[in-house]
């Protein structure tokens, strides 16, 4: 088997194996020898005019690197593709790699490279050599264009605020800049968050609830405190006169073991002062929704007026809004 020189090594091993027909050229190799390689099974061609140097599937990975290399040296990676290179958690599954260019380049996409050309490229790019990588707010916002339902993007909007990749404060700029194309979902993820919705589950559990006939009005995320001004946990929803907390929880929803655990530590608390916690996971919301939302009914009604005798108060001078 033919050795490759010293120069393409190095570059291959840097790129994982992947390389472009001019690297190759440049290597001393000509397009027959190219052709009979991929032909003969040795290599494959994954994209115009970019080379695997070995047969088999491509890692998530290599196929950013060659989406990348086929997109030419200022595509940015966006979309999903830079939101699991971020390691978001709450994404849909998708191959597809979303790059955008410079308006002015002339590269289409191919296969799995989906290449967009933009007025502007992302202004505060990660380097990931051989590629760039768009900041998450606005990988959030590409991703968020890109989707056709509002669940996923909630999903999406409430983690890159909750674990810390965003800001509000940034996710509204790359929103202005998007203007009205394709926005109207994330702008709508957006406001549920700004108005303190923690995760998608509680989002759907508000849309739940929100045509109730019976509820009052539902505090979310409030600031608990006992008469005596300690605090307690905050639970996702809390029904004042009947003193009846709402937690959304699932593993999935909580990221780890340990998240888990300081949800049951939090209904202990609030039980302990005589709060009613009811719990309900994601995937009830989903499928049950009207026997969700006649089980709070229930529980207000049967509740009405226990809130007032019992020592927990909503704090007026919390945040009731607040991100956790």
């Amino acid at each position: 088997m033919r050795e490759h020189p010293p120069e393409l090594a190095a570059t291959a091993e840097r790129q994982q194996h992947i390389v472009t027909r001019a690297q190759l050229l440049a290597a001393g190799y000509d397009d027959m020898y190219l052709y009979r390689q991929a032909r003969r099974g040795q290599w494959q061609r994954v994209l115009p005019a970019t080379y695997a140097l070995f047969t088999g599937v491509l890692t998530d990975e290599q196929r950013r690197i060659s989406a990348a290399l086929y997109a030419g040296p200022q595509a940015q990676l966006t979309s999903l593709a830079a939101l699991a290179w971020y390691g978001f958690r709450q994404i849909p599954r998708n191959t597809d790699v979303h790059l955008v260019v410079p308006h002015y380049a002339r590269r289409r996409s191919a296969d799995y490279a989906v290449v967009r050309r933009a007025l502007a490229l992302d202004a505060w790019p990660r380097s990931s050599a051989p590629y760039a990588v768009c900041s998450p707010a606005r990988a959030v916002v590409d991703a968020a264009r890109d989707l056709r339902q509002l669940r996923p993007v909630r999903a999406i909007v409430a983690e890159s605020v909750q674990r810390g990749f965003t800001d509000l404060g940034r996710l509204d700029e790359e929103i202005r800049r998007a203007r009205r194309s394709r926005t109207a979902l994330i702008r709508m993820a957006y406001a549920e968050v700004l108005a303190g919705t923690r995760s998608a589950p509680e989002a759907e559990l508000r849309e739940c609830l929100a045509d109730s006939p019976i509820l009052p009005e539902i505090r979310w995320n409030p600031r608990l405190r006992t008469l005596d001004g300690a605090a307690l946990p905050t639970p996702d929803g809390y029904l004042t006169d009947s003193a009846v907390a709402l937690e959304v929880d699932s593993q999935e929803y909580h990221f780890s073991p340990s998240d888990w655990a300081r949800t049951l530590e939090r209904h202990n608390e609030l039980s302990r002062h005589g709060v009613l916690v009811l719990h309900v996971t994601p995937a009830q919301l989903r499928r049950h929704p009207n026997r969700i939302r006649r089980t709070v009914e229930d529980a207000y009604e049967s509740r009405q007026g226990v809130g007032a005798t019992l020592r927990v108060r909503v704090d007026p001078a919390g945040p009731e809004h607040a991100m956790a």
